[in-house]
């Protein structure tokens, strides 16, 4: 009688084998997801300083040859501190002085729009205001004063702590990145070592050229919008710009869709023409950035396929909303540079199973710097790029 084995067609057991195991990778992962989903407090903003880290790792290395490195990842992070206020306080300054200016010009285009729809669209103006009233009703029925000042207090304070949280890892992650790698490392069996340590450098490589490559698209893109809305007059050109230069962050779609904002002032400031023209300019800016900005600047090395951007999109909508849209497409990078590099590096061959070490479970004392092997040294001769 022949063995069970044996009557089970070879390709048969191989899709078995597949399917358990990758069904135990997809249930890895969702336990992961949903135990970092408690988390997200401090989640979030540690994977945001990681892409910041990513990204201004070049200048620290940079200012670090002339000074300490504790010293050069201080300025980088007190720089970028009050980058980020000083531009919050210029769009803060150019709101304030510009409100006046703009509740006349949204009124004047307000009422344009209006006249104009009555007269394509036949609709008058006692239907705009039964429209209005029952919009300022609703809105009366279910806003809660009292809720929405609690909830707005929760998200300052939860925003203050985030930032405290992203600015304390970024230092570190760029003074002591190379040692909290090596740490990470050793976590793991000897013989996985060099492999997850070389997967870690193919990842952090594609980080930080699409982070690099990032900026500068969204630089093109804010510049670009922003000097057509300041030759149309729309205004708030500097809040359009940082809006922008954030969208951009999001590839594909955020550029545009932070755009239509530029659009939107256009219509109520002067009118639908001049938003056609807006929305003309934020098309040719995009259609530039797609057939010559990205193409040249992220280069073979981080290139993705345009559907694989557009499902790592939607599905990281789908999980984790904002935040999940804007780590998706380099995540998605990451991914696909070490899959890549693991098929296309054989593998080391398995060692006697009497000297194999079991790695982070090994009751053994943490080995020095000589005995982590080769993937060790990489890892702490390897910064923050």
């Amino acid at each position: 009688m022949s063995d069970d084995a044996s009557v089970v067609p070879a390709g048969v057991r191989a899709a078995a084998e597949w399917t358990w195991r990758l069904l135990l990778i997809g249930l890895g992962i969702y336990v992961v997801g949903r135990v970092l989903g408690h988390f997200t407090e401090v989640v979030v903003p540690v994977v945001v300083a990681l892409l910041l880290a990513a990204l201004l790792g070049t200048p620290t290395r940079a200012i670090a040859r002339v000074i300490p490195r504790g010293a050069a990842a201080g300025i980088i992070v007190i720089g970028t501190l009050a980058a980020i206020v000083g531009s919050l306080t210029i769009v803060g300054t150019q709101f304030s002085n510009g409100f006046d200016d703009i509740v006349d010009q949204v009124a004047q285009g307000i009422t344009q729009i209006r006249t104009w729809i009555n007269e394509t669209f036949g609709i008058t103006d006692s239907q705009f205001t039964t429209w209005f009233d029952n919009l300022r009703h609703a809105v009366q029925q279910n806003g809660n004063l009292a809720s929405t000042a609690t909830q707005a207090g929760v998200t300052a304070t939860h925003f203050v702590a985030g930032l405290f949280i992203t600015l304390f890892s970024l230092f570190f992650f760029l003074y002591d990145g190379e040692r909290i790698w090596a740490w990470v490392v050793r976590l793991f069996p000897r013989r996985a070592r060099d492999r997850v340590d070389s997967s870690g450098e193919i990842a952090w490589r594609q980080l930080t050229s699409f982070t690099h490559a990032t900026v500068l698209v969204a630089a093109v893109d804010a510049i670009g919008i922003a000097l057509g809305a300041a030759i149309l007059r729309v205004p708030f050109v500097v809040a359009i710009a940082l809006l922008v230069f954030i969208g951009a962050f999001v590839p594909v779609v955020g550029a545009t869709i932070s755009g239509i904002v530029a659009v939107l002032l256009a219509l109520v400031a002067h009118g639908p023409l001049v938003a056609l023209i807006m929305l003309g300019v934020i098309i040719a800016v995009q259609q530039i950035e797609a057939h010559v900005l990205q193409p040249f600047l992220l280069g073979r090395a981080v290139r993705v396929h345009p559907l694989a951007v557009i499902l790592a999109l939607a599905i990281g909508v789908i999980v984790a909303g904002i935040f999940g849209a804007l780590i998706a497409v380099p995540f998605a990078a990451c991914v696909n540079g070490v899959v890549h590099h693991l098929f296309e590096e054989p593998a080391e061959p398995t060692p006697d199973p009497s000297e194999e070490d079991t790695g982070a479970l090994d009751p053994e004392p943490v080995p020095a710097r000589d005995e982590v092997g080769e993937g060790g040294r990489r890892a702490e001769r390897r910064t923050d790029g």
